[in-house]
């Protein structure tokens, strides 16, 4: 061998040694790393820190050493969204328990009639409604009624307040130490009942029953967290829901909730009773109709109208709803009620 092939082999031999060399510094210190950033991680609040710093960028880093300190900038932070984002009510959420499926509602005092409300103008409003409604069906008038507690809510049309009425009246029903209310939305086709109490997610109901969906009529029978009162929802619409309602299932169903349980009364929601063929076949299988009328809105003609749809024998009370007040600003509900016809 050369000379000069015998430096080229020692050069290459010095290039490889110090490749090996470096490798291996490069190795430990990634090993040293890694310890460091394990024991940086030891903790919650050090792994969020960690992550927060990871995900910032240089930009905001900048903007961050430059402003106030970190505590009194988010401070201000929050306020601005606070200012920026209008309020929202919280809404009713399903939850499972022991019970099934259980509707947590969650209303506004000033709206609604709750266990906590102190003799507020809603509750006061619906103690005297209800007390007809009560007597009309386990007083002595409701020998003289076919299924006296079932209590059908209508309007002559849309717009009225009827569902309004029928949630409130459930509400303060469910209030009575020895009655127990079942409110059903038996509105098909514009279903309003679990809106109004805020529920995000409507599941199934009495459409989905009467299709043969569900087998038995309590898995669309819901609890919620006021104790006494259960909510079938609508379900789904279906365009053969006036047959549905008018079917023999139908009937068999809410002559087992006229009759099951003595304590309990039954509070449909139901469409308007102009021109919608649902309403009329629901109003035969009611003991009493509630008929809401919204004040300088509604017409007597249509009223008019409307109460002939129902059967004669029912007993009629009328809510008068938006009714004015001894101030300009102040409206509310007034009961009249109209007896057998």
């Amino acid at each position: 061998m050369s000379t000069i092939e015998k430096a080229l082999q020692r050069k290459k031999e010095a290039a490889e040694k110090a490749r090996l060399e470096a490798e291996a510094h490069a190795k430990e210190q990634a090993e040293k790393q890694a310890t460091s950033e394990n024991d940086d991680m030891s903790t919650p609040e050090a792994a969020m820190a960690k992550a927060k710093s990871a995900r910032q960028s240089p930009k905001e880093s900048a903007s961050t050493e430059s402003s106030a300190p970190a505590p009194k900038r988010a401070k201000k932070e929050m306020a601005e969204r606070e200012k920026s984002v209008p309020a929202k009510a919280p809404s009713a959420q399903p939850v499972d328990d022991d019970r099934g499926l259980v509707l947590e509602l969650h209303l506004n005092e000033e709206d609604f009639v709750t266990p906590s409300s102190n003799r507020s103008r809603v509750s006061e409003e619906f103690r005297a409604i209800k007390r007809k409604v009560l007597n009309n069906a386990f007083g002595p008038l409701s020998k003289t009624l076919n299924n006296p507690n079932i209590i059908m809510v209508t309007s002559s049309n849309p717009g009225e307040g009827k569902t309004y009425t029928a949630v409130n009246l459930a509400l303060s029903i469910a209030l009575e130490q020895d009655k127990t209310v079942l409110l059903v939305d038996a509105d098909v086709l514009r279903p309003n009942v679990m809106r109004t109490l805020g529920i995000d997610a409507a599941p199934n109901g009495l459409m989905e029953y009467l299709l043969g969906e569900t087998e038995d009529v309590s898995e669309v029978m819901y609890h919620t967290n006021v104790e006494k009162l259960r909510v079938i929802p609508a379900g789904k619409s279906h365009h053969l829901s006036t047959e549905l309602l008018a079917s023999e299932k139908m009937e068999e169903t809410v002559q087992e909730f006229a009759s099951r349980y003595p304590d309990r009364v039954v509070i449909v929601d139901t469409p308007p009773l102009l021109g919608i063929n649902e309403t009329t076949v629901l109003a035969n299988l009611a003991g009493q109709a509630l008929i809401v009328v919204e004040e300088s809105k509604t017409k007597l003609a249509d009223l008019s109208s409307a109460v002939e749809t129902l059967d004669p024998d029912m007993a009629k009370g009328f809510v008068v709803n938006k009714s004015l007040r001894l101030r300009s600003d102040e409206h509310g509900y007034g009961y009249y009620y109209a007896g057998r016809r």
